[in-house]
């Protein structure tokens, strides 16, 4: 008896398994009006050559892979990403000892400032927030191939640190100005107490005076 029950209740986990998620769905926070986004080449600010487009391509990537975004041009998008590359250091951190002071590591470090515009609403979402990715990398052969091999990596990282941002942003959140159309009715009242009972329409609120 113990041995069927056992074999029943294996065999109805995947049933069970296959209801519990048939109700699951996974939504956006992104309203379906904003879900196209453009990514210019970022700005390059340092000596490091090809930041701002190497950077700028894996952010591209980075929308394709998750999905809400649909990619469109500059001046036809809802969303717009715009960067700069502010910062691109680089510092040894071991030498070969066959060659002196030659190094043969390096941690590598770059910072862009990016901000979100929202293109149908006309205004900033997010202003020139700094994200920083670092990596290391071994010289086993040109430096600046070295270099741009590990530029690639940062650009990974970077992405999905501003594509995660692009994504979870709260678009919804920001409140609605409160409008009086002329048929509205506006009456304010002060009571004993200083509060202020403010009616528009059919609604009612209370403010301090």
């Amino acid at each position: 008896m113990t041995k069927r029950i056992r074999t029943g209740f294996a065999l109805l986990l995947p049933v069970l398994a296959i209801c519990g998620c048939a109700n699951y769905r996974w939504t956006s926070r992104v309203p379906e009006e904003l879900r196209t986004v453009a990514v210019p080449v970022f700005e390059n600010r340092t000596m490091s050559a090809e930041l701002g487009s190497i950077i700028s391509q894996y952010v591209s990537r980075e929308f394709e892979r998750e999905g809400t975004f649909s990619i469109k041009r500059s001046g036809g998008s809802s969303i717009e990403v715009q960067g700069a590359v502010v910062k691109a250091s680089r510092h040894p951190v071991s030498f070969d000892r066959a060659y002196g002071s030659r190094a043969d590591e390096y941690r590598y470090l770059v910072t862009v400032e990016v901000s979100i515009v929202n293109k149908v609403a006309g205004r900033v979402l997010q202003a020139n927030r700094a994200y920083t990715g670092e990596t290391t990398f071994l010289v086993q052969g040109d430096l600046l191939t070295a270099q741009r091999n590990a530029a690639q990596r940062i650009a990974q990282d970077l992405a999905r640190q501003i594509v995660d941002d692009v994504v979870s942003y709260p678009y919804d959140s920001a409140e609605k100005p409160e409008t009086i159309t002329p048929s509205s009715a506006l009456i304010v009242r002060f009571s004993n107490t200083g509060t202020a009972t403010v009616r528009i329409s059919s609604g009612t609120r209370e403010v301090q005076r």
